[in-house]
């Protein structure tokens, strides 16, 4: 297993909130460049109308530790009541033994 945490996270905005929702992510997101360990953070738009956050972090424990940083915060702060649901996040590892390029 590869010790770079990739990490999913879906937001699915109410209708007519999406453009809001978009700027909160796109806001936060040179900061979250700037953080130790992190070495993607892209926001992705679905054709659903999902904003899809693809996030690569060194480990596990420096994406752990992002998360309670102020960016956090602020995104969770930003789109409070402009959301379907809850923030759909996946974390997951690369399988040794696969073609896993490490520029990933």
């Amino acid at each position: 297993m590869s010790s770079s945490c990739i990490v999913i996270a879906t937001f699915t905005p109410k209708p007519d909130h999406y453009d809001e929702v978009k700027r909160v992510l796109l806001e936060v997101s040179p900061e979250v460049h700037q953080e130790e360990g992190c070495e993607l953070y892209a926001l992705h738009d679905e054709v659903d109308g999902t904003l899809v956050l693809i996030e690569k972090w060194s480990s596990r424990e420096l994406w752990q530790a992002h998360l309670a940083l102020g960016t956090v915060t602020r995104i969770q702060k930003g789109v409070e009541g402009l959301l379907e649901g809850d923030v759909e996040v996946r974390e997951m590892y690369g399988v040794t033994g696969t073609s896993y390029p490490e520029s990933l």
